[in-house]
């Protein structure tokens, strides 16, 4: 069953016995399905390099490592891929995974998230990684368009994320993929707190 159809072309085909779709986008094929624990390790080391591309310049190293450390380790992708209340999919080039996107669906808990975001029911989009090799190929708005499928599957009524204010492309990225600055408010990142835009899309 095709789940999404937003892009250019897509085929559902087998990938290592699992269902997906390839999404073709322009002169590029990407494969995004939905992650399985097995894909924990590989999760962890995606998000290992992927993670610092999102921050801004002058994060210390070992604010970074922290981080990586407590929310992005296997032993934590094995966690998030067994919780009902999170969807994650991943976009793969042959083999390797090359980008991840990570919803959470559930009430903001960030008061100042809550304030802001005024579609409801709505859900998070906690991550967003893509390789660096793979910028400006169109991996990231494939992920982008599939990840959108399964939020309107599960009937929500917008999308929200937080990106750092200071992250040009980030931010040309999610303006240009609709999604609204709305407010702002701080994410923490080992000992230091940045300042994130909050953004949402309407979906309905």
């Amino acid at each position: 069953m095709v789940l999404w159809n937003d892009l250019n072309v897509t085929v559902e085909v087998s990938l290592c016995g699992m269902s997906c779709i390839l999404v073709e986008w322009g002169e590029m094929s990407v494969a995004v399905r939905r992650a399985v624990p097995c894909d924990a390790i590989a999760l962890h080391e995606l998000a290992a390099a992927t993670f610092e591309l999102a921050c801004p310049p002058g994060t210390r190293p070992e604010d970074i490592a922290a981080f990586i450390r407590t929310h992005l380790s296997s032993q934590r992708f094995t966690e998030y891929l067994g919780e009902a209340s999170r969807e994650l999919l991943v976009a793969v080039d042959g083999a390797q995974l090359v980008g991840y996107t990570m919803l959470v669906f559930g009430d903001p808990s960030d008061a100042d998230v809550a304030a802001s975001v005024t579609l409801r029911p709505t859900v998070e989009l906690s991550k967003v990684y893509v390789v660096a090799e793979q910028h400006g190929t169109g991996t990231a708005s494939a992920l982008i368009s599939a990840t959108v499928g399964v939020a309107e599957k599960r009937g929500v009524a917008s999308i929200w994320l937080g990106v750092n204010q200071y992250n040009d492309r980030a931010n040309g990225f999610y303006e240009k993929h609709g999604f609204v600055c709305v407010g702002v408010k701080q994410f923490l990142v080992g000992t230091e707190w940045h300042d994130d835009f909050v953004r949402e899309l309407a979906l309905r």
